[in-house]
Parts: structure tokens; C-alpha cells; sequence
């Protein structure tokens, strides 16, 4: 999904309310290796994130284990890419609201992590969803509660720049014209996504992230 600049008339900068949550969700945060610990230890355990342990979250979390091993080992930016990622000066806290079961997070997780780890100026965190209901229901996509979920702040003012999420542009489109036609997302059209991410490397997912990056 292209990112979104909040509009001037109200949500270019939060109002207090809104400031308050992410300032009191912040705290709670963890980095990425951190992320990976847990989500690695949780596919071990036969357990998942969030309050319900079904059996089919848990095979999504032990899919989602071995698809960000592979993601981490496999992601590759071209010269200029990474050239555009460190010419970016704005100090960023990119915060994410997923959990382990997700797979649309697997993919571009790992894209946030790498462009991260090449910017300093990006502070990158991670709260599950889950747990942060409140400031989830703030960012939400088409009136749900999508997710992975990118809310990108300035560092110093706390101000929300732009959010991005579920998706990348080619898998919206993708998993729009799909639900037109059939009404919900399929498993086999799940693991068709999931196919087209590799297939696609994450550049799809880079292009809607060095858009964000390009923000002021």
C-alpha cells in the first residue's frame, strides 16, 4: 500500500490523545533481533503471539520463523539503493505493529530491518498488536486491524510522518482484485502471495519504503 502523508486538516500533527498512546507504547518496544529471538523461541515452543493459541496461528508463527531466516539471509539491495537509504538524514522511529502469525509481516519486515541497519537515522521497534489494541484501532486500514502496521515518526517531535501497511502496492492490488472477485482471501491465494513475494526479492516492498524515506 502507497504510503499516506496525514492531511493538513487535522492529522498532520496527533492530537494529544493520539501523542499520549505512542508515547506510552514506545517504552514497551523491542528491536528486531529481539523480535527474532521470540519468534524463533515461539515456533520452537509450538506457541504464537496474541491470546489465541490455535493450532493454525501456531503453524503460521513456525512458517513465519523460516520464512524471516530466509528473507534475512537472502535480501539484496542494489548500489543505488543502498545509496538512497544513506543519503537520508531525517532522524525516523519507524514503529511496527505485527504479530508472529502474520504473514504479509514476514517479507517486509526484514526490508524495514535492512534499510535500518544501513541508516542510522532510523530507529526501527516493534510492539505487537495484540497488546497495543489502543493504538492499534488509531492506524488502521479500511477500518481494520491490519497489520504489519509502519508508523513512521519524526525522532525529535514526535510527529507522525506518514504510516504504511498491510501491504506493499503490487500485493494490494493483488489481494484487491481477489477479494472483488471471490469475496475473502483463500488459503491457496495466501500461499499464491507468498510465492510472488519471492518472486518478487522485496522490491516491491523497497520501492513503497524509499518513497517513505523521501518524506519530510
Amino acid at each position: 500500500m502507497k504510503t499516506e502523508v496525514m492531511e493538513k486538516s487535522g492529522q498532520t500533527t496527533m492530537d494529544r490523545t493520539a501523542a499520549e498512546i505512542i508515547s506510552e507504547s514506545l517504552p514497551k518496544a523491542i528491536g528486531y533481533g529481539m523480535y527474532r529471538e521470540m519468534v524463533h523461541q515461539l515456533a520452537s515452543e509450538g506457541k504464537t503471539t496474541g491470546p489465541d493459541q490455535t493450532a493454525s496461528l501456531v503453524n503460521y508463527t513456525q512458517l513465519n520463523n523460516r520464512r524471516l531466516k530466509r528473507w534475512d539471509k537472502t535480501l539484496r539491495l542494489s548500489e543505488e539503493q543502498k545509496a538512497q537509504i544513506t543519503l537520508s538524514e531525517k532522524k525516523m522511529t519507524w514503529l511496527v505493529l505485527t504479530e508472529s502469525w502474520c504473514g504479509d509481516a514476514a517479507p517486509s519486515m526484514p526490508v524495514m530491518n535492512r534499510i535500518a541497519e544501513l541508516n542510522p537515522n532510523i530507529d526501527f521497534k516493534i510492539l505487537l498488536r495484540d497488546e497495543n489494541l489502543e493504538l492499534m484501532h488509531r492506524f488502521k486500514t479500511k477500518g481494520a486491524l491490519s497489520i504489519p502496521k509502519l508508523i513512521a515518526l519524526d525522532t525529535e517531535s514526535g510527529e507522525v510522518i506518514a504510516d504504511w501497511g498491510p501491504r506493499s502496492g503490487g500485493a494490494t492490488k493483488m489481494v484487491e482484485a481477489y477479494k472483488k472477485e471471490h469475496g475473502k482471501l483463500s488459503p491457496e491465494f495466501k500461499e499464491d502471495l507468498q510465492l510472488w513475494y519471492n518472486s518478487d526479492k522485496g522490491q516491491d516492498i523497497l520501492k513503497d519504503l524509499l518513497e517513505l524515506l523521501a518524506l519530510k
